[in-house]
Parts: C-alpha cells; structure tokens; sequence
C-alpha cells in the first residue's frame, strides 16, 4: 500500500518539476510511509528516505519497510538530511509550507547551500482526500464505535448531570469499546449554550426544556469519524421543533444532492438557501462539511469558498445547523462516502428528534 503512495506521489513531483520533497507533518509521514514515531522523510524521484532518532529506529524499520531508515541527532537533525540530499544530488527540494515552521525552514535552507528549496501547499492532503477500501473499513470502524457511543449516552442523559460528565462518559465508551482515542475534543453544550456551534462541556446540569447538542467521533488505526446529534430534555416547544425540522430538512436536500462531480460550495448552497429561506440565514455561520480521514478537518471543503469537485472515494461531512442566542441551537451531522451518483452515508444514529 506505501508503495502505491510513493509512487503516487513521485508522479506528482514529476509532474511539478520537483527533485524531492521533503515531509514533516505527522499526517502526512502516516499516510506515505506508515510511521507514527517523530522524524520526517525525504521522497525522490529514485530514493525515499526516513530519518529519526535513536528512540524510533527499531520501529522505522519494522513499519517502513520501502523506506531506507536513516538515523540522526537530535541536536541537528536536518545536518544529516542535507548531507544525504547532496549526495544525491538534488537541484531543488519541495517542503510543506503550511507545516513547516520558520525556524525549522531556515535551519534546513542553512544547511543546502546550492539546492533550491521550494514552498509547497497541499501535495500529499491532495492525495489524502480520495481514501482507498482500507481507509474506507477503518473510518466505518470509527464510525460504528461512534454511533454506538451515542445509543449508549442517551441512557444517562437526565436533568442534573452536567455536560463535562456526558462528554467523559462517551469518550470512556469509545475507548472501552475499540476506539483508540477520540477524534476531536468532545463537544457537548446544552439549553442557551447549545448556540454555541463548538461549546466546550462545561459543569452547567442538564435542565428540563433543554436543546443538547453532541459532536464528537472515533478514532481508529489513526483515522477520524464524526457526527452531531441535538435532543432535547422533555418535551420540545414550537420554536425548539420548527428550528429542528428545518435543519433536518436542510440536511436532507444536501444529501439528496451530494455526489461525484459536483462542488463543494455547490452542495453548501443547497442547504444555506433552504436555512435562509425560513429566515435563518443568519443563523448558519459555518460551512455545510469537511473532509475526515487522518484529519478531523482536511480536504475538500463542503463551504462557500469549496471549488474542489467531488469525487467517488472521498469521505466528507454533512452538517447544517442554526444558532440562537439566548436561546439555543441544533445541529446534525452524518459522514458519507461520495459515490458516482450519490453518497454512502456511515451514520445510523436517529435523526428523527429525540425527547428524553
């Protein structure tokens, strides 16, 4: 599977008259050579490279098995990459610009005197956002673990127990039942608090008349899922009903429309102007999705700036939502597979309004 990926990307660098490149964000070191110690690679156009440190070098030879496994110090470690660079022979070498920090950047510039170096943005999240079957079994993994962990919450949601308390119940659940950590941070705010789209659990007690809102997901074998559900404790009044039923609607279109060849920004427009049409347009302050995978947030965009189309393979979000101040807000989110004519949606979990 590494070598699928290399080769993928020495097409890329060919392509982009690039020499080699160098890779340094975790991710993206997972995804081309299967390593998760610290270090970084060099991939040539002839020679792919791992260099770490003495702590990881019995593992980079167990895990990377295409890779030559190249250990420094250190005090300098990018002193032994120039080295090998010019031995090589290379004329320029690529570096993730969006990663890369300056301090490390002109560190390695120091040491490749008379080698162009060169910033690039995105070239392995481009090769990241169409996942291959064994990414695709992993994040339904991750996503089975996550519907079950909300089936498992909604036993425990009752008026006095605080959102911090749900949030470490479901992620206790998650770990209990296969996941290896969580995602993201959980995300569960509740009553006036669940306006705020990324409400941090606080110690405020479920009350009776309550909107509460869960984002959270798994993650497994280093990939991510994700989903929101809102319920509410009781019974719903007219507003709490009517801004649910149109969130739910919105989102319904969105997955109606979604597909292969269609952009991103086109599918958030499907349900922003369904949202603005009941008069919430103000309301829904975010984008309709994102990419998931080694990544909580990665490519393509589901927002109004999303020009990427979509293709067959790629895993995105699908999450409406409208926010009211002193009031609250609602949110639903599900995780799809785009096909050629449709979607996979992963999510099982109930979207008909739960009242508690």
């Amino acid at each position: 599977m590494n070598s699928e990926r290399i080769s993928k990307l020495r097409r890329n660098l060919s392509e982009k008259d690039l020499d080699g490149i160098l890779v340094s964000k975790p991710e993206n070191i997972f995804y081309i050579s299967g390593f998760d110690g610290e270090g970084f690679l060099v991939v040539t156009r002839e020679r792919a490279l791992l260099f770490t440190d003495f702590r990881y070098i019995e593992q980079a030879k167990k895990e990377c098995p295409d890779f030559e496994v190249v250990e420094f110090e250190s005090v300098s470690p990018f002193k032994k990459c120039a080295d090998e660079i010019k031995s090589i022979g290379l004329k320029n070498l690529a570096f993730e610009g969006h990663y890369l920090t300056v301090k490390f950047y002109e560190e390695l510039k120091s040491f490749l005197d008379g080698v162009e170096v060169i910033k690039t943005d995105g070239l392995i999240e481009e090769l990241r956002t169409i996942k291959d079957e064994v990414e695709l079994e992993i994040i339904k993994k991750a996503q089975e673990i996550t519907d079950k962990a909300f089936e498992h919450i909604l036993d425990y949601i009752r008026p006095g127990v605080t959102e911090s308390e749900l949030a470490l119940e479901i992620e206790y659940f998650m770990k209990k039942n296969g996941a290896e950590g969580v995602a993201f941070p959980t995300i569960v705010a509740s009553g006036p608090r669940s306006s705020l789209p990324h409400g941090t659990p606080t110690s405020r007690k479920i009350q009776p008349g309550d909107f509460i809102t869960f984002d959270f997901g798994a993650k497994v074998k280093h990939y991510c899922s994700d989903m929101t559900r809102t319920v509410v404790m009781g019974k719903p009044n007219k507003d709490q009903l009517e801004i649910y039923s149109i969130v739910l609607e919105a989102q319904k279109r969105a997955l109606e429309y979604i597909k292969s060849s269609v952009s991103g920004k086109d599918v958030d427009k499907v349900a922003r102007d369904f949202i603005a049409e009941k008069g919430f347009g103000r309301n829904f302050g975010h984008a309709l999705g994102h990419g998931v995978g080694l990544e909580i947030h990665e490519a393509p965009r589901l927002s109004k700036l999303g020009e990427t189309s979509l293709l067959p393979g790629m895993v995105v979000t699908v999450e409406p939502g409208i926010y009211v101040k002193n009031f609250g807000g609602v949110r639903i989110e599900d995780l799809v597979i785009i096909t050629e004519d449709g979607c996979i949606n992963l999510t099982k979990s109930s979207k008909d309004l739960i009242c508690l």
